[in-house]
């Protein structure tokens, strides 16, 4: 699977802007943003890690109601982020109000969890919960491409994408030791969950800068206000091609507790080791986002896309494959799903940026992520049933030979071509 380079496309522009020249310094304003996804990603996890529990145990729902709580939880947010980024581009500063609204919702949600006892309320609060992040991805993902050079987005968004994971291992950690702590612990863990999110909103409201040009861009365009008709964003061709791409392999992109859940039954793992198989993905991704990211500006940001999930692939074959259960195949399944995520999150809204003119940075994102979130919930919805009708080990097959042919099609699609060429990188 070759995809050819060519130094006129936005693919490689994972060179820097200045010849012979590198971007060394991360700049602060992706500093700070990753800090304050520290933050919140500590808040978020702290809820995720303890709510099946607290849910099925605590308040006797059913696996059904849980079900459906968890489609509200992965789905919503989905819905929002085109929103998300098309608000984000109306007016100087958009994007850092509309990701601290984000931000904000998510932070307020965390404490309303201590009132909702029901089916319904717990269902809102979870909805209003995802709606914040809808909204504050694509501003977020926006304001770290524009505070850097484009030789260095990939770079800079692994960077993110490590502090990010780094709160997604404490969180977890957090909750623990809370339940272990406070006679209350369920109690104890949302009270703390919505002061750790509440930290996070006030650092990006202190600490990020809102609508400050980078000098290495030139000067920032003036904006009017003035909404930019979507199709003006889906008239660019790298957008569609990004999009189409990520909705293929989105497709077949079995969800995170699908596959650990597939790894348990393969290792005959007993159900008290089960939350630790998400530690080993997130530890993979934090060790290598950053490096991945830096790869990804020198050997080409779709390139890589499309590696990552060859390397899904290549843990969808080893669950497959007859080697029997072990340790050894436990690590190894771990960390490709670890390094799927770390060369195709953050590069994929690198490889967007690229793709998008500053004036509809935050809506180009949005357009990437949305068609990517919805496809993976198709995904899940699918991979469920077929599980449910002809077994793990089949839904996995079938998925495996989807991501295959999603991958040899995406090549086609994602390959080099003068009209992504955008005026920052065109200079």
């Amino acid at each position: 699977m070759y995809l050819a380079d060519s130094r006129t496309t936005a693919d490689t522009a994972g060179r820097d802007s200045v010849p012979g020249r590198r971007t060394a310094v991360i700049p602060a304003t992706v500093l700070t943003l990753g800090a304050v996804s520290l933050i919140t990603d500590v808040s978020s996890e702290m809820v995720t890690a303890v709510l099946p529990l607290y849910l099925v145990t605590g308040l006797g729902l059913s696996p059904l109601g849980f079900g459906l709580l968890d489609g509200v939880y992965n789905g919503v947010s989905a819905l929002v982020r085109l929103l998300g980024g098309r608000l984000s581009d109306r007016g100087d500063g958009g994007h850092k109000t509309v990701a601290a609204v984000g931000y904000g919702i998510s932070a307020l949600c965390k404490p309303l969890l201590l009132v909702a006892h029901s089916l319904p309320l717990i269902g809102a609060v979870l909805a209003a919960d995802r709606t914040g992040k809808g909204l504050r991805t694509a501003p977020r993902d926006a304001m770290i491409s524009l505070a850097c050079e484009p030789g260095g987005r990939g770079r800079a968004f692994g960077v993110h994408r490590a502090m990010d994971t780094a709160g997604a291992l404490l969180g977890p950690l957090c909750a623990f030791l809370i339940l272990r702590a406070a006679a209350e612990g369920y109690d104890a863990v949302f009270t703390v969950s919505g002061c750790v999110a509440a930290l996070g909103v006030l650092v990006l409201l202190l600490f990020v800068p809102g609508g400050q040009p980078n000098p290495a861009h030139g000067p920032r365009p003036r904006r009017t206000g003035a909404r930019v008709p979507l199709r003006e964003v889906l008239r660019r061709p790298g957008v569609r091609r990004l999009t189409g791409c990520a909705m293929l392999l989105g497709l077949t992109t079995v969800s995170d507790s699908f596959l650990y859940l597939t790894l348990q039954r393969r290792l005959d793992l007993p159900e008290a080791w089960f939350p630790l198989l998400p530690l080993g993905t997130a530890g993979t991704f934090l060790l290598l986002a950053v490096g991945l990211g830096t790869l990804a500006d020198r050997f080409g940001r779709r390139r890589l896309f499309l590696c990552g999930h060859l390397a899904l692939l290549g843990a969808y074959v080893l669950l497959l494959a007859p080697l029997g259960g072990s340790p050894a195949l436990a690590a190894v399944v771990l960390a490709l799903h670890g390094a799927f995520y770390a060369a195709t999150d953050g590069v994929l809204a690198a490889a967007t940026a690229d793709a998008v003119p500053r004036a509809i940075r935050g809506s180009g994102l949005a357009v990437v992520q949305t068609g990517q979130a919805a496809a993976r919930f198709v995904c899940s919805i699918a991979f469920g049933a077929a599980w449910t009708a002809w077994g793990d080990r089949t839904a996995l097959g079938a998925a495996a030979a989807g991501l295959l042919v999603s991958a040899a099609l995406s090549a086609l699609l994602l390959r080099p071509s003068p009209t992504d060429v955008t005026p920052e990188h065109a200079r």
